[in-house]
C-alpha cells in the first residue's frame, strides 16, 4: 500500500521560510514523477511544482524563484524548501506521485494516482 506522509508545515509571518517533506512508502516504482499541489479555502487546487525522476522540475508561475522542489531518491523523499514566504501561499499543501514517469511534467492533478493527506501552511502578514 502506497503511503505518502507530509510534514513541516506550520505558520509563518510573510516573508519567511518553511521546509517541507513527503516521506514515501509501499512504493515498489523506481521511476516516477513527484509533485507538490495546494489548496486554499474557497479556491480550486493548484500545481505548486513537480520533479520527475531525472531531476527536471517546473513550477508555477506564483512561486518560481522563491520555491525549490527537490527529491532523494535513496531515501524516498520529497522536499519543498518555500521562501519569501506570502500570505498569497496560505493553504493545504499535497504531496503526490505518478509511476508514469514518462508523460511531460505538467502541473497537472489527472496526472496523479497518490497524495498524501496534507499538511497546513500559513503566511501571516
Amino acid at each position: 500500500q502506497v503511503q505518502l506522509v507530509e510534514s513541516g508545515g506550520g505558520s509563518v509571518q510573510a516573508g519567511g521560510s518553511l521546509r517541507l517533506s513527503c516521506a514515501k512508502s509501499g512504493y515498489t516504482y523506481n521511476k516516477d514523477r513527484m509533485a507538490w499541489f495546494r489548496q486554499a479555502p474557497g479556491k480550486e487546487r493548484e500545481g505548486v511544482a513537480i520533479i520527475d525522476t531525472y531531476g527536471s522540475t517546473n513550477y508555477a508561475d506564483s512561486v518560481k524563484g522563491r520555491f525549490t522542489i527537490s527529491r532523494d531518491n535513496a531515501k524516498n523523499t520529497l522536499n519543498l524548501q518555500m521562501n519569501s514566504l506570502k500570505p498569497e501561499d496560505t493553504a493545504m499543501y499535497y504531496c503526490a506521485a505518478d509511476p508514469r514517469w514518462w508523460l511531460q511534467p505538467k502541473l497537472d492533478g489527472a496526472d496523479f494516482d497518490y497524495w498524501g493527506q496534507g499538511t497546513q501552511v500559513t503566511v501571516s502578514s
